[in-house]
Protein backbone atom coordinates (compact mmCIF):
# COMPACT_ATOMS: atom_id res chain seq x y z
CA UNK A 1 0.00 0.00 0.00
CA UNK A 2 1.47 3.34 -1.07
CA UNK A 3 1.66 6.45 1.06
CA UNK A 4 -0.77 8.22 -1.31
CA UNK A 5 -3.30 5.43 -0.73
CA UNK A 6 -2.85 5.78 3.00
CA UNK A 7 -3.40 9.54 2.77
CA UNK A 8 -6.50 9.00 0.66
CA UNK A 9 -7.99 6.52 3.12
CA UNK A 10 -7.17 8.82 6.03
CA UNK A 11 -8.81 11.76 4.27
CA UNK A 12 -11.94 9.70 3.63
CA UNK A 13 -12.37 9.35 7.40
CA UNK A 14 -12.68 13.11 7.83
CA UNK A 15 -16.00 14.93 8.07
CA UNK A 16 -16.97 17.36 5.32
CA UNK A 17 -15.96 20.26 7.56
CA UNK A 18 -12.56 18.69 8.26
CA UNK A 19 -11.94 17.92 4.58
CA UNK A 20 -12.89 21.42 3.47
CA UNK A 21 -10.72 23.11 6.10
CA UNK A 22 -7.72 20.90 5.36
CA UNK A 23 -7.99 21.22 1.59
CA UNK A 24 -8.43 24.96 1.87
CA UNK A 25 -5.48 25.54 4.17
CA UNK A 26 -3.19 23.26 2.15
CA UNK A 27 -4.04 24.95 -1.18
CA UNK A 28 -1.48 27.22 -2.87
CA UNK A 29 -3.90 30.10 -2.34
CA UNK A 30 -5.31 29.29 1.06
CA UNK A 31 -9.08 29.58 1.34
CA UNK A 32 -11.89 28.88 3.77
CA UNK A 33 -15.56 28.67 2.80
CA UNK A 34 -17.78 31.45 4.11
CA UNK A 35 -20.49 28.88 4.83
CA UNK A 36 -18.49 27.90 7.92
CA UNK A 37 -18.73 31.41 9.37
CA UNK A 38 -22.07 30.59 10.93
CA UNK A 39 -21.40 28.62 14.08
CA UNK A 40 -23.24 29.88 17.17
CA UNK A 41 -20.75 32.70 17.81
CA UNK A 42 -20.49 33.59 14.12
CA UNK A 43 -24.27 33.84 13.79
CA UNK A 44 -24.37 36.23 16.77
CA UNK A 45 -21.64 38.41 15.27
CA UNK A 46 -23.49 38.54 11.95
CA UNK A 47 -26.60 39.75 13.76
CA UNK A 48 -24.49 42.69 14.94
CA UNK A 49 -23.18 43.29 11.41
CA UNK A 50 -26.72 43.49 10.03
CA UNK A 51 -27.42 46.40 12.39
CA UNK A 52 -24.25 48.35 11.59
CA UNK A 53 -24.82 51.75 9.95
CA UNK A 54 -22.42 50.80 7.12
CA UNK A 55 -24.17 47.50 6.34
CA UNK A 56 -27.16 48.61 4.27
CA UNK A 57 -28.15 45.29 2.68
CA UNK A 58 -30.50 43.96 5.34
CA UNK A 59 -32.29 47.28 5.81
CA UNK A 60 -32.78 47.68 2.07
CA UNK A 61 -34.33 44.25 1.58
CA UNK A 62 -36.51 44.74 4.66
CA UNK A 63 -37.78 47.97 3.12
CA UNK A 64 -38.54 46.18 -0.16
CA UNK A 65 -40.64 43.56 1.63
CA UNK A 66 -42.53 46.17 3.63
CA UNK A 67 -43.27 48.15 0.46
CA UNK A 68 -44.19 45.25 -1.83
CA UNK A 69 -45.59 42.50 0.42
CA UNK A 70 -49.08 42.83 -1.08
CA UNK A 71 -47.71 42.77 -4.61
CA UNK A 72 -45.61 39.68 -3.82
CA UNK A 73 -48.59 37.89 -2.33
CA UNK A 74 -50.62 38.57 -5.47
CA UNK A 75 -47.83 37.20 -7.65
CA UNK A 76 -47.24 34.12 -5.49
CA UNK A 77 -50.93 33.18 -5.20
CA UNK A 78 -52.01 34.00 -8.75
CA UNK A 79 -53.48 30.91 -10.44
CA UNK A 80 -52.76 28.46 -7.61
CA UNK A 81 -54.75 26.98 -4.73
CA UNK A 82 -51.75 26.81 -2.41
CA UNK A 83 -47.99 27.28 -2.47
CA UNK A 84 -44.80 26.14 -0.77
CA UNK A 85 -42.51 28.96 0.35
CA UNK A 86 -39.00 27.44 0.43
CA UNK A 87 -36.26 29.62 1.85
CA UNK A 88 -32.60 28.74 1.27
CA UNK A 89 -30.46 29.88 4.20
CA UNK A 90 -33.19 31.44 6.30
CA UNK A 91 -30.99 32.92 9.03
CA UNK A 92 -32.97 34.75 11.74
CA UNK A 93 -36.04 35.26 9.54
CA UNK A 94 -36.32 38.99 10.32
CA UNK A 95 -37.03 40.01 6.73
CA UNK A 96 -39.05 36.94 5.81
CA UNK A 97 -41.35 37.54 8.76
CA UNK A 98 -42.65 40.64 6.98
CA UNK A 99 -43.94 38.44 4.16
CA UNK A 100 -45.09 35.54 6.33
CA UNK A 101 -47.11 37.74 8.69
CA UNK A 102 -48.94 39.20 5.71
CA UNK A 103 -49.46 35.88 3.93
CA UNK A 104 -51.06 34.07 6.90
CA UNK A 105 -53.81 36.70 6.92
CA UNK A 106 -54.73 35.96 3.32
CA UNK A 107 -57.06 33.31 1.94
CA UNK A 108 -54.45 31.15 0.22
CA UNK A 109 -53.00 28.40 2.45
CA UNK A 110 -49.26 27.90 2.21
CA UNK A 111 -46.36 26.08 3.89
CA UNK A 112 -43.08 27.66 4.96
CA UNK A 113 -40.11 25.35 4.39
CA UNK A 114 -36.80 26.93 5.45
CA UNK A 115 -33.58 25.09 4.60
CA UNK A 116 -30.38 25.81 6.52
CA UNK A 117 -27.05 24.10 7.13
CA UNK A 118 -27.38 25.02 10.81
CA UNK A 119 -29.83 22.99 12.88
CA UNK A 120 -29.51 25.52 15.69
CA UNK A 121 -30.51 28.34 13.32
CA UNK A 122 -33.63 26.39 12.29
CA UNK A 123 -34.51 25.72 15.91
CA UNK A 124 -34.20 29.39 16.82
CA UNK A 125 -36.26 30.30 13.76
CA UNK A 126 -39.03 27.91 14.77
CA UNK A 127 -39.04 29.27 18.34
CA UNK A 128 -39.31 32.80 16.97
CA UNK A 129 -42.17 32.07 14.58
CA UNK A 130 -44.05 29.97 17.14
CA UNK A 131 -44.24 33.17 19.19
CA UNK A 132 -44.80 35.73 16.45
CA UNK A 133 -46.82 33.74 13.87
CA UNK A 134 -48.28 30.75 15.78
CA UNK A 135 -50.59 29.72 12.92
CA UNK A 136 -47.70 29.41 10.44
CA UNK A 137 -47.29 25.96 8.86
CA UNK A 138 -43.53 25.60 9.53
CA UNK A 139 -41.34 22.67 8.49
CA UNK A 140 -37.59 23.29 8.65
CA UNK A 141 -35.01 21.03 7.08
CA UNK A 142 -31.33 20.93 8.01
CA UNK A 143 -28.77 20.30 5.29
CA UNK A 144 -27.20 21.47 2.04
CA UNK A 145 -29.66 23.15 -0.30
CA UNK A 146 -29.98 20.60 -3.08
CA UNK A 147 -29.87 17.60 -0.74
CA UNK A 148 -32.73 19.16 1.19
CA UNK A 149 -34.67 19.94 -1.99
CA UNK A 150 -34.29 16.30 -3.03
CA UNK A 151 -35.60 15.18 0.36
CA UNK A 152 -38.54 17.53 0.06
CA UNK A 153 -39.39 16.07 -3.34
CA UNK A 154 -39.27 12.58 -1.86
CA UNK A 155 -41.64 13.66 0.91
CA UNK A 156 -43.97 15.17 -1.71
CA UNK A 157 -43.59 18.65 -0.26
CA UNK A 158 -42.42 19.77 -3.70
CA UNK A 159 -45.62 18.60 -5.30
CA UNK A 160 -45.99 18.45 -9.06
CA UNK A 161 -49.74 18.85 -8.77
CA UNK A 162 -51.13 21.57 -10.99
CA UNK A 163 -52.59 23.70 -8.22
CA UNK A 164 -49.50 23.90 -5.97
CA UNK A 165 -46.73 26.36 -6.74
CA UNK A 166 -43.22 26.15 -5.31
CA UNK A 167 -41.56 29.49 -4.56
CA UNK A 168 -37.90 29.53 -3.59
CA UNK A 169 -36.54 32.49 -1.64
CA UNK A 170 -32.80 33.07 -2.03
CA UNK A 171 -32.36 36.40 -0.28
CA UNK A 172 -29.80 38.68 1.31
CA UNK A 173 -27.44 38.73 -1.69
CA UNK A 174 -26.36 35.13 -0.98
CA UNK A 175 -26.00 34.65 -4.73
CA UNK A 176 -23.13 37.14 -4.51
CA UNK A 177 -21.03 34.60 -2.62
CA UNK A 178 -20.51 32.67 -5.86
CA UNK A 179 -18.17 33.32 -8.74
CA UNK A 180 -19.67 33.85 -12.22
CA UNK A 181 -19.68 30.21 -13.31
CA UNK A 182 -20.69 29.02 -9.86
CA UNK A 183 -23.71 31.32 -9.79
CA UNK A 184 -24.81 30.15 -13.24
CA UNK A 185 -24.34 26.50 -12.24
CA UNK A 186 -26.25 27.03 -8.99
CA UNK A 187 -29.20 28.76 -10.66
CA UNK A 188 -29.30 26.18 -13.46
CA UNK A 189 -29.40 23.34 -10.94
CA UNK A 190 -32.07 25.16 -8.97
CA UNK A 191 -34.26 25.56 -12.06
CA UNK A 192 -33.81 21.87 -12.81
CA UNK A 193 -34.99 20.97 -9.29
CA UNK A 194 -38.21 22.95 -9.70
CA UNK A 195 -41.26 22.58 -11.91
CA UNK A 196 -42.36 24.71 -14.82
CA UNK A 197 -44.06 27.91 -13.59
CA UNK A 198 -42.49 27.66 -10.12
CA UNK A 199 -40.93 30.90 -8.89
CA UNK A 200 -37.63 32.14 -7.54
CA UNK A 201 -37.40 35.38 -5.55
CA UNK A 202 -33.73 36.31 -5.81
CA UNK A 203 -32.17 39.05 -3.68
CA UNK A 204 -28.92 40.68 -4.82
CA UNK A 205 -26.87 43.78 -4.17
CA UNK A 206 -26.72 46.32 -6.99
CA UNK A 207 -23.57 48.01 -8.24
CA UNK A 208 -23.21 51.51 -6.83
CA UNK A 209 -20.56 53.97 -5.63
CA UNK A 210 -17.53 51.84 -4.62
CA UNK A 211 -17.13 53.81 -1.39
CA UNK A 212 -20.56 52.72 -0.14
CA UNK A 213 -19.83 49.07 -0.90
CA UNK A 214 -16.33 49.08 0.61
CA UNK A 215 -17.56 50.59 3.89
CA UNK A 216 -20.19 47.85 4.22
CA UNK A 217 -17.45 45.20 4.32
CA UNK A 218 -14.87 47.08 6.36
CA UNK A 219 -16.77 48.73 9.19
CA UNK A 220 -15.18 51.26 11.51
CA UNK A 221 -15.68 49.12 14.63
CA UNK A 222 -13.98 46.01 13.25
CA UNK A 223 -17.03 43.75 13.57
CA UNK A 224 -16.50 42.28 10.10
CA UNK A 225 -12.91 41.52 11.08
CA UNK A 226 -14.14 39.70 14.20
CA UNK A 227 -16.64 37.79 12.05
CA UNK A 228 -13.86 36.49 9.81
CA UNK A 229 -11.40 35.72 12.61
CA UNK A 230 -14.11 33.82 14.47
CA UNK A 231 -13.67 31.11 11.85
CA UNK A 232 -10.12 30.55 13.13
CA UNK A 233 -11.54 30.26 16.66
CA UNK A 234 -13.99 27.65 15.38
CA UNK A 235 -11.13 25.68 13.83
CA UNK A 236 -9.23 25.87 17.12
CA UNK A 237 -12.24 24.53 19.00
CA UNK A 238 -13.39 21.81 16.59
CA UNK A 239 -10.05 20.66 15.16
CA UNK A 240 -7.90 21.25 18.25
CA UNK A 241 -5.97 23.98 16.46
CA UNK A 242 -3.66 26.60 17.90
CA UNK A 243 -4.30 29.65 15.70
CA UNK A 244 -3.05 32.72 17.58
CA UNK A 245 -5.80 35.17 16.64
CA UNK A 246 -3.59 38.13 17.55
CA UNK A 247 -1.25 37.19 14.71
CA UNK A 248 -3.93 37.45 12.01
CA UNK A 249 -5.62 40.48 10.47
CA UNK A 250 -8.51 41.12 8.08
CA UNK A 251 -8.46 42.77 4.65
CA UNK A 252 -11.16 43.40 2.05
CA UNK A 253 -11.16 45.08 -1.34
CA UNK A 254 -13.77 46.00 -3.96
CA UNK A 255 -13.16 45.90 -7.73
CA UNK A 256 -15.83 47.89 -9.63
CA UNK A 257 -15.03 46.25 -12.99
CA UNK A 258 -15.95 42.78 -11.72
CA UNK A 259 -18.35 43.90 -8.99
CA UNK A 260 -16.50 41.70 -6.48
CA UNK A 261 -15.78 42.38 -2.84
CA UNK A 262 -13.03 39.93 -1.87
CA UNK A 263 -12.28 39.26 1.80
CA UNK A 264 -9.13 37.78 3.31
CA UNK A 265 -7.59 36.78 6.61
CA UNK A 266 -3.93 37.87 6.62
CA UNK A 267 -1.02 36.30 8.50
CA UNK A 268 0.98 38.98 10.28
CA UNK A 269 3.98 36.73 10.90
CA UNK A 270 5.84 33.75 9.52
CA UNK A 271 4.31 31.01 11.62
CA UNK A 272 3.09 27.45 11.91
CA UNK A 273 -0.34 26.33 13.06
CA UNK A 274 -1.09 22.79 14.17
CA UNK A 275 -4.42 21.03 13.78
CA UNK A 276 -3.99 18.20 16.27
CA UNK A 277 -7.25 16.44 15.44
CA UNK A 278 -6.11 16.10 11.82
CA UNK A 279 -2.46 15.54 12.69
CA UNK A 280 -1.50 18.39 10.36
CA UNK A 281 0.72 21.45 10.53
CA UNK A 282 0.00 24.46 8.31
CA UNK A 283 2.78 26.92 7.48
CA UNK A 284 2.18 30.62 6.88
CA UNK A 285 4.47 33.24 5.39
CA UNK A 286 4.35 36.82 6.60
CA UNK A 287 1.56 38.61 4.67
CA UNK A 288 0.10 35.34 3.31
CA UNK A 289 -3.67 35.45 2.86
CA UNK A 290 -6.60 33.10 3.39
CA UNK A 291 -9.41 33.93 0.99
CA UNK A 292 -12.71 33.74 2.88
CA UNK A 293 -15.46 35.29 0.81
CA UNK A 294 -16.62 36.81 -2.46
CA UNK A 295 -19.50 39.28 -2.28
CA UNK A 296 -20.50 39.98 -5.86
CA UNK A 297 -22.55 43.01 -6.94
CA UNK A 298 -24.63 43.03 -10.13
CA UNK A 299 -26.54 45.30 -12.44
CA UNK A 300 -30.18 44.37 -13.11
CA UNK A 301 -29.33 43.54 -16.74
CA UNK A 302 -26.48 41.26 -15.73
CA UNK A 303 -28.78 39.27 -13.45
CA UNK A 304 -31.47 39.04 -16.12
CA UNK A 305 -28.93 37.55 -18.52
CA UNK A 306 -27.59 35.04 -16.00
CA UNK A 307 -31.02 33.86 -14.86
CA UNK A 308 -32.27 33.59 -18.44
CA UNK A 309 -29.35 31.34 -19.33
CA UNK A 310 -30.05 29.27 -16.19
CA UNK A 311 -33.65 28.55 -17.25
CA UNK A 312 -35.69 31.35 -15.67
CA UNK A 313 -37.76 34.13 -17.20
CA UNK A 314 -38.10 37.59 -15.70
CA UNK A 315 -41.43 38.47 -14.04
CA UNK A 316 -40.88 41.62 -11.97
CA UNK A 317 -38.25 43.42 -9.89
CA UNK A 318 -38.36 45.51 -6.72
CA UNK A 319 -35.85 47.99 -5.29
CA UNK A 320 -35.49 50.08 -2.14
CA UNK A 321 -35.90 53.86 -2.26
CA UNK A 322 -32.14 54.44 -2.75
CA UNK A 323 -31.79 51.86 -5.50
CA UNK A 324 -29.10 50.00 -3.55
CA UNK A 325 -30.65 46.52 -3.56
CA UNK A 326 -32.97 44.46 -5.76
CA UNK A 327 -35.27 41.47 -5.36
CA UNK A 328 -36.07 39.88 -8.71
CA UNK A 329 -39.03 37.58 -9.23
CA UNK A 330 -38.35 34.85 -11.79
CA UNK A 331 -40.38 31.98 -13.23
CA UNK A 332 -39.06 28.57 -14.31
CA UNK A 333 -39.45 28.29 -18.09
Amino acid sequence: MTSSTLNSESTNQFSTFEKDILEGLEATQKKLSSKYFYDEDGSKIFQIIMNLPEYYLTRCEYEIFESYKENLYEQFSKGTQTFNLIELGAGDGLKTQVLLSNFVNQNTPFSYLPIDISGEALHQLKVRFNKTIPSLNFEGLEGEYFEALAQLKTKNNLSEKKNTRNIVLFLGSNIGNFGDQQSLNFLTKLAQNLNQDDYLLLGFDLKKHPKIIKMAYNDANGITKAFNLNLLKRINRELDGNFNIEKFDFYSTYVPETGEVRSYIVSEAKQEVSLKKLNKTIKFEWGETIHTEISRKYSANQMKEITKEAGFEFVESYTDCKGYFMDMLLRVK
